[in-house]
């Protein structure tokens, strides 16, 4: 048989596969695994919080001093401002209040990554700074997505899933009227950046500098 038909069909079978490289590629990557811990988080607010109490915005990328900030849920209700922040992980959890980095442990594998109540700190003091309004009112919410377990005792405002749902029902004080509710969702969604990719590709750059 001629080699050009067998380089033909080679390039056959290859042209098939590169879709599913690319696939697996995708899945694999850290912003598909965020994308799909938010979109499940999303899907737990939507059921399990009443949407004529809490009003939910996401992906809100906000200026900052040094750059933009992105917040992956903000929950605006009366009983205050959640600030929601994913961790789509598995494995291991270990960590604690004070420590600049957490730990992830896959089998015999250990990774670092930031502690994510300082990195919704930061989301917590802009969005403060944007609303002009007390701290009191805003609560920093961690939640945990995937197959992963806490090995050390974590804060009561980092939760696993159902857990950071549950959290946000048990804050029972008023602190806003419905008009002020009306306001600050008026407010943050004013001082957003636009969504798409340029704000995407801008804010990614930033954190690259500090990483």
């Amino acid at each position: 048989m001629d080699l050009s038909i067998y380089l033909n069909m080679l390039l056959s079978s290859i042209w098939y596969l590169i879709p599913l490289f690319i696939f697996a590629s995708v899945i694999k990557s850290a912003w598909f695994k965020g994308v799909l811990g938010e979109w499940q988080v999303n899907l737990l607010i939507k059921f399990f919080l009443d949407k004529n109490e809490y009003h939910l915005i996401k992906n809100v990328t906000l200026p900052t001093n040094d750059g933009t900030t992105q917040i992956d849920h903000i929950i605006v209700s009366k009983y205050g401002i959640f600030v929601v922040e994913t961790k789509n992980m598995k494995g291991w959890i270990f960590g604690s209040e004070n420590q600049k980095q957490w730990a992830q442990k896959i089998f015999k594998n250990t990774s670092k990554f930031q502690n994510p109540l300082h990195q919704n700190y930061k989301h917590v003091k802009t969005l403060e700074s944007c609303l002009n309004i007390k701290n009191e009112t805003i609560f920093s919410v961690i939640i945990f997505i995937g197959d992963s377990t806490f090995k050390t005792k974590m804060p009561d405002n980092v939760r696993f899933a159902r857990g950071g749902i549950e959290y946000i029902k048990d804050k029972k004080g008023i602190f806003f009227n419905n008009q002020e509710v009306i306001r600050i969702i008026g407010q943050i969604e004013s001082g957003r950046l636009a969504r798409g990719f340029k704000t995407n590709h801008q804010h990614v750059k930033h954190v690259k500098r500090f990483n």
